[in-house]
């Protein structure tokens, strides 16, 4: 049977937000030296998606010029090795991440490589279906990052901030592994799915400091900020250390923040095994089929979503 010469890819002809998204018909691109082809079966959705994409001047930051595709974690199989591969073959299950070019029904990364350069591709475990694979590289980096930055283990009590969010859930379980007790602000409504992670929920807004006082007496020993700046405004009222806070998405003087592009590929993996033990789970909140990508981003962008939010391609 010949091979398909198109195939679909999600882009932006201009930068903007969900309504500026298109499925375009493009040629089934071709896996060169040291790369391979990955026929995509799903892709997760993270903010920084939307975010650096928003307009010209932040894509530009990023490297990214018109026409552009969108999303950066997938998950699939490999169809086509180039010349000098030898870690992966012809019917490997991979995910990984290809900054803005995931959404597609094929997508072309190093062997080794790195997410904002040429890709990357890591061997997707036994037990680990597309869906929760797609969730992995980008949310599980960040959250990696996060946790290096604080180093929480048995006797801390760490408030993370945005719990129930894409990063929250993970930084959640891994806090939690760490042996850590943490308390995840969160709307009344996230409640039940924050305890399921192993997080006592509080409110979020104004009084928080007084909540988590309440039920922390004895007080928090670490933060980490997932959404903006009031957990660490929180955190440094009750006492917290500088040293001892992160954030993903704001800069603030005096505290470090969490890069995920520092983290390790093993990390990756471990995060990856961790699902595949059944010790960390991801919540998909929705799924979409690649024809709904435009609601599909709408959904994410609320910022009000508990769990992910993945393309089936």
């Amino acid at each position: 049977m010949r091979e398909a010469s198109m195939s679909r890819a999600v882009q932006f002809e201009s930068f903007g937000g969900p309504e500026a998204l298109i499925i375009r018909e493009v040629p089934v691109p071709q896996a060169g030296a040291g790369r391979i082809r990955v026929r995509v079966t799903a892709a997760g959705l993270n903010p920084m998606d939307w975010f650096m994409t928003s307009d010209a001047e932040t894509a530009a930051r990023f490297g990214l010029s018109l026409p552009c595709g969108f999303g950066t974690d997938y998950a699939g199989v490999v169809d086509q090795v180039g010349d000098g591969v030898s870690e992966f073959a012809v019917g490997d299950r991979v995910f990984g991440g290809a900054l803005s070019r995931a959404v597609a029904d094929y997508v072309v990364v190093d062997e080794v490589g790195a997410i904002a350069q040429g890709g990357e591709a890591i061997h997707t475990p036994d037990g680990v279906d597309d869906r929760t694979a797609a969730t992995l590289a980008i949310a599980g980096r960040t959250a990696a990052a996060a946790l290096a930055v604080i180093n929480p283990g048995p006797g801390d009590t760490v408030l993370i901030g945005g719990a129930g969010g894409g990063v929250g859930v993970f930084a959640v379980q891994l806090a939690r592994l760490a042996g850590a007790r943490v308390i995840g602000t969160g709307s009344a409504t996230s409640a039940d799915a924050l305890r399921a992670l192993g997080a006592e929920p509080v409110a979020y807004g104004d009084g928080l400091v007084d909540r988590v006082r309440a039920l922390v007496p004895q007080g928090i020993t670490a933060a980490m900020d997932l959404h903006g700046t009031d957990t660490v405004q929180a955190a440094r009222e009750l006492g917290v250390p500088d040293e001892r806070i992160t954030t993903i998405a704001a800069q603030i003087d005096g505290i470090t923040p969490a890069n995920g592009a520092n983290t390790t590929r093993a990390a990756v993996e471990e995060i990856a095994e961790l699902v595949a033990a059944g010790q960390l789970r991801v919540p998909i909140a929705k799924s979409f089929p690649v024809e709904q990508i435009r609601a599909a981003v709408g959904l994410q962008a609320e910022r009000h979503v508990a769990g992910k939010v993945t393309i089936d391609l």
